[in-house]
């Protein structure tokens, strides 16, 4: 994941200067007026696919445009850039993400378990906080899970854009936020936090269980005699 960031950046930027940037890109935008909206998911797009942590990004929008417009440009922004990296990572990149995975033996596994179910592991593994987000958007796109499925399990990432965007509407400000704002703050982050959790634990043994099926299958085709 740091790989592509690094690309882009200085080897020796850091999570500060990373902050201030993305600070300093939130505050330019909302001088923009009527085009705010649209800046504002285009850059979370693009920053989607460089691997640029989200939480901040998604927090400004809640400063920006308030809870309920701010929740709308976040999910559309996130939808548009994992829609892209996926199709990057499905035509343009397979060969090299496929070598990265290649050090994970049950992968062929699993990517016959999406295959078989990519709309309920990938909307749970959109609820889950666990699961990297931006590196999963690349990996999916290897995996046999249609681009339909995909998209429509995006809606997995509502609950925790509606609680980080609550959480940057309470700020007020671009210069309070941080990339260290965690969802624990309210009553609503504990809430949230155990849906995560609770997708965490059924994504882990649902695809465990069809994996576990699928290496049966190619081990013994036939089955026991």
């Amino acid at each position: 994941m740091p790989m592509l960031l690094s690309a882009i950046a200085p080897a020796s930027i850091s999570v500060w200067n990373l902050q201030a940037v993305l600070q300093g890109v939130l505050e330019s935008i909302g001088n923009l007026g009527p085009w705010a909206a649209i800046a504002f998911i285009g850059f979370y797009a693009i920053a989607t696919i460089a691997f640029v942590p989200g939480a901040i990004l998604t927090l400004g929008g809640g400063v920006l445009f308030g809870l309920v417009w701010g929740s709308l440009y976040v999910f559309v922004g996130a939808t548009l850039g994992a829609i892209a990296a996926f199709l990057i990572g499905r035509y343009l990149a397979r060969s090299w993400i496929s070598r990265q995975l290649a050090s994970y033996p049950n992968f062929a596994a699993i990517d016959r378990a999406v295959g078989k179910a990519g709309l309920k592991i990938v909307f749970l593994t959109r609820l889950s906080p666990l699961f990297p987000f931006n590196f999963l958007n690349y990996a999916y796109g290897v995996t046999s899970v249609t681009l339909r499925d995909y998209a429509l399990a995006s809606i997995g990432m509502v609950p925790g854009t509606i609680l980080y965007v609550y959480l940057g509407s309470l700020a007020g400000n671009i210069a309070t936020l941080s990339l260290s704002d965690r969802p624990q703050q309210t009553v609503l982050g504990w809430v949230i936090n155990l849906i995560g959790l609770g997708a965490t634990i059924v994504v882990t043994i649902y695809v465990t269980r069809l994996a576990r099926h699928s290496l049966q299958t190619v081990v013994n085709p036939q089955g026991d005699q």
